[in-house]
């Protein structure tokens, strides 16, 4: 597999990936939240290629958005949120996803 190339916008809230642009993740988060959060999200993104029906397809998929919500990479941007909000997004989104 080759390394794509990677640039990041110069407000730090982008990388940039074959010209398509791409939320970073939040860089406030705990690196162990962080760590716990890329590790759900490789589950949900194997599972998604696994699953064997469309509900198990679904589950999977939503588990992906709730780690990459988690991280910052979906939903309200992390720009535009106080560090309680933050805290309060991840831990929801690690809540969710079981720890």
């Amino acid at each position: 597999m080759t390394r794509r190339e990677v640039e990041h916008t110069a407000d730090g809230r982008w990388i940039v990936v074959d010209g398509r642009r791409w939320r970073k993740a939040d860089p406030s988060l705990p690196d162990d939240v962080r760590a716990r959060l890329l590790s759900h999200l490789g589950a949900a993104r194997s599972a998604v290629r696994t699953a064997g029906d469309p509900e198990a397809v679904r589950a999977a998929r939503d588990r992906v958005q709730l780690a990459k919500t988690g991280l910052g990479e979906r939903g309200p941007a992390w720009w535009d949120q106080d560090d309680d909000a933050r805290r309060a997004r991840w831990e929801a989104a690690l809540d969710a996803l079981g720890g």
